[in-house]
């Protein structure tokens, strides 16, 4: 655990405070006041946290501008006094992390120990942080994604029309910018077109473009999409909800691979690869004559079908990674989540899929800023237990890693602690099984040798000699 730098005006005041720190494995506190604190004294890398009294008085904004110059990585948190009502300044708030009321508590202290750990974390990692190409990665190892990313691999390479189909939310444009992005035209523009959000009377001036004086408003001529992505991928994200009128207009052009701009009678050649999607049944539209089946049969020419998150569910733990990541990227704060949330998480039906987890990870992000999130701090609907077997996914997260969870506070596992059963616990017999089992668990990797499974404990050899008579597991053997 690195160290913990008090600065209070009174040394003695919060005796408490370090005691506290202690018990929790934060051995190494120092106690300062603001007049004797100083850069030179301390070292920003090996300072975990700083806890500054509000009592400094008229000293502490000084004192918050010093530490930020000091150590901009360094979490600061804000000691006040229970019974006071401190409003700290926006200024001030820039400064701090959190704030911890006196007399201190332990689950708050430790909260925030939680808090600064992830907020460093998060920082450290931002040195070698992903580049914002590879955010866009289709993240998973279900069998939908892996096959979605094989599918990737077979066409990037060739210039024929992909169709994405799939629910909103899926993430079919990160489907459609790894086809791009994968293929030779990787160099030229990806544009991207929601046909669903662009009135029909407008689709096709932003499709082809439009000469000056086209139309009411047309004060200037204007390049299409089209013309945007010329060597490129254009994107037309919700073909399913164009007009019948502009889809036999988008037809020719995919046929001919020529266009004119709305107002003129030039022909524009077109050297633009079409990537599709939408979360309408194209097939279903065409009975019922909302989308024509030759654009349909011009469009299908490799169809990729994008799985619903509910139906990926092993793939959450993974994509929570990642969007924090991604918000780390962009220095939008960060938030960790234990086991028992991600499991939560996955129990969910998520009718938004992976767009409904983006936001939902954004806004644990603003309501517990560089925090530990667990169960019940999930808003109402993911503390429902569905009664659904998850012992084969926390196998999985906890065998595989597949999730970066929470970090501990020094050698106490808050996240990980069994909950204490509702009729008690002998806490004495429960301790020495667990002591037992440890030792067991040692003697057996150093092949019975006790100076090596002392090591392994961290013990004294003479120590652990005291504990294997008092647990009779004295070999007969044992002389080294």
């Amino acid at each position: 655990m690195e160290s913990v730098l008090v600065i209070d005006p009174d040394e003695g005041a919060h005796a408490d405070l370090k005691a506290i720190l202690e018990f929790i494995d934060c051995t190494d506190v120092a106690l300062t006041t603001q007049d004797a604190w100083s850069p030179e004294r301390y070292s920003a890398d090996k300072t975990g946290v700083v806890i500054v009294a509000a009592s400094v008085g008229e000293k502490l904004p000084e004192l918050l501008q010093s530490l930020k110059k000091w150590g901009e990585t360094v979490p600061v948190f804000l000691l006040i006094d229970s019974h006071d009502s401190l409003k700290v300044s926006p200024e001030l708030a820039g400064s701090i992390l959190g704030q911890i009321k006196y007399p201190v508590k332990y689950r708050d202290l430790t909260a925030a120990i939680q808090q600064a750990q992830v907020f460093r974390e998060s920082h450290n990692k931002r040195q070698g942080a992903h580049s914002p190409e590879l955010f866009r990665s289709l993240v998973g190892n279900s069998r939908g994604i892996r096959q979605v990313r094989k599918q990737i691999e077979q066409v990037a390479d060739s210039d024929a029309t992909v169709l994405i189909l799939g629910e909103s939310g899926t993430g079919k444009e990160v489907v459609a910018r790894n086809v791009h992005y994968h293929s030779g035209r990787r160099g030229k523009p990806f544009v991207p077109i929601n046909c669903g959000a662009i009135p029909s009377e407008l689709l096709e001036s932003e499709l082809f473009g439009h000469e000056k004086g086209a139309f009411t408003g047309a004060i200037s001529a204007r390049q299409g999409r089209f013309e945007l992505a010329e060597g490129g991928t254009l994107f037309l994200d919700e073909i399913g909800d164009m007009s019948v009128q502009m889809q036999v207009k988008l037809l020719r052009v995919l046929q001919e691979r020529t266009f004119e701009r709305v107002g003129s009678n030039k022909t524009i050649e077109s050297n633009v690869r079409i990537v599709a999607a939408t979360h309408r049944n194209l097939e279903e539209a065409i009975v019922n004559g909302k989308f024509r089946e030759d654009l349909f049969y011009r469009l299908n020419v490799f169809p990729i079908d994008m799985p619903p998150l509910r139906e990926r569910m092993e793939d959450i733990p993974l994509l929570v990674n990642e969007l924090v990541k991604r918000l780390e990227h962009e220095k939008r704060g960060s938030v960790r989540l234990t086991q028992a949330a991600v499991v939560a998480l996955c129990q969910y039906h998520w009718p938004g899929n992976v767009r409904e987890l983006a936001n939902m990870i954004e806004r644990l992000v603003i309501m517990h800023p560089y925090g530990v999130v667990d169960v019940h701090d999930l808003p109402q609907k993911f503390q429902v237990d569905n009664g659904a077997d998850t012992s084969a996914l926390t196998a999985a997260i906890q065998k595989n890693a597949i999730y970066d969870a929470a970090p501990d506070v020094g050698s106490i596992d808050l996240l990980d602690t069994p909950r204490l059963p509702q009729d008690g616990i002998d806490l004495k017999e429960h301790l020495s099984n667990l002591e037992c089992n440890l030792i067991k668990q040692a003697l057996d990797d150093a092949d019975g040798v006790v100076a090596h499974a002392a090591n392994r404990l961290r013990l004294r050899r003479t120590t652990l000699v005291e504990k294997l008579r008092k647990y009779g597991l004295q070999r007969s053997d044992d002389a080294t």
